[in-house]
């Protein structure tokens, strides 16, 4: 099992100083499955402040988008996002309650 993840969008200041399309905000999504399909999965968008030289936004790829938002959620926070991923998949795999009617 390996969390992939994905970018869903980006928001950004259309100019910004003398830069243009520089990202403000990445929108993404983890998740993960196991080989019975069990799924887990999280969402969520965090703040970037790129500095340096600008990447022109029409060369921004999905794996420069992923890389910022782990960096601007940091090492730690990446780390609590794919465990609760896998503990909602071993949840599935190995559940402690169930619903239902006894007839």
């Amino acid at each position: 099992m390996a969390v992939t993840w994905k970018i869903s969008s980006m928001n950004r200041d259309l100019t910004q100083g003398s830069n243009e399309n520089i990202i403000t905000q990445i929108h993404w999504t983890a998740s993960d499955s196991d080989a019975d399909g069990n799924t887990g999965s999280s969402y969520g968008s965090v703040g970037v402040t790129l500095v340096g030289t600008p990447t022109a936004y029409a060369d921004v790829t999905e794996a420069d988008a992923i890389g910022w938002a782990k960096d601007a959620l940091g090492e730690e926070q990446v780390t609590a996002i794919e465990a609760s991923i896998a503990s909602q998949i071993d949840a599935q795999a190995n559940p402690v309650t169930a619903s239902g009617v006894s007839w």
